[in-house]
């Protein structure tokens, strides 16, 4: 499967650069939101898509931000926590993903990881037709403030066994959360799943979150 170059343009006149791949009979499309300071080449995120794929799964990664935004953001920050800017460029991806020939029609899912988890919520609630399910690993859905109370989808959140603070955060966060939800821990993992095998439990945990909404989709 090799991906296809993406331009998605925003309300704001950017246009956004990522990679598409759609394995063939694809059964459902997650676009990705990666945390501050990352990249669609984000090795973490890539390997999350790459499980996803080998399940049937079309994968977006792109950059929240433009090669100006990312710059200034590199020295000023203004940008990484502005989650009403990533969440709108995140829902301009979704709309995208709509339109595209390849996965026009397809159940789509958000991932989002640290500040990223933010965006896909506020996404997700801004967009119930066509979010059919989240997932956030090592996120802040804390950040999305009121539009937590808002989400329709099935929200799954991952967060390292040593990651005290951010699980507390997502516990937190759960709770507040009126669609179903649930918080799984990756035991030993810290913040960005480096420990042998963490990566893979949180993968195979959101794989399995986004093959259940495709099979959902489809009974509708």
């Amino acid at each position: 499967m090799l991906p296809e170059t993406a331009g998605i343009p925003t309300d704001g006149g950017a246009v956004l650069t990522g990679d598409l791949t759609v394995p063939g009979g694809a059964r459902g499309v997650v676009a990705f939101a990666h945390g501050s300071g990352s990249s669609r080449h984000s090795p973490r995120n890539r390997a999350v898509a790459g499980v996803l794929q080998d399940a049937g799964l079309g994968t977006l990664l792109f950059d929240l931000l433009t090669d100006d935004e990312e710059r200034t953001d590199t020295v000023t920050a203004e940008y990484r926590f502005d989650i009403p800017l990533l969440a709108r460029r995140l829902v301009a991806a979704v709309d995208w993903l709509g339109g595209h020939p390849a996965t026009a029609g397809l159940p789509t899912g958000l991932f989002g990881a640290s500040t990223g988890a933010a965006a896909a919520l506020v996404a997700a609630a801004e967009q119930p037709g066509r979010v059919r399910a989240v997932v956030s690993r090592g996120g802040r859905p804390d950040l999305a403030g009121g539009a937590l109370d808002r989400v329709g989808a099935p929200v799954l959140l991952i967060v390292g066994g040593e990651d005290h603070e951010v699980l507390r955060l997502n516990e937190q966060a759960a709770a507040r959360l009126s669609a179903p939800c649930t918080v799984h821990v990756v035991p030993g993992a810290t913040h960005l799943f480096e420990e042998p095998g963490t990566l893979d439990q949180a993968a195979a945990a959101a794989r399995d979150w986004f093959v259940r909404m495709s099979r959902e989709a489809a009974h509708r």
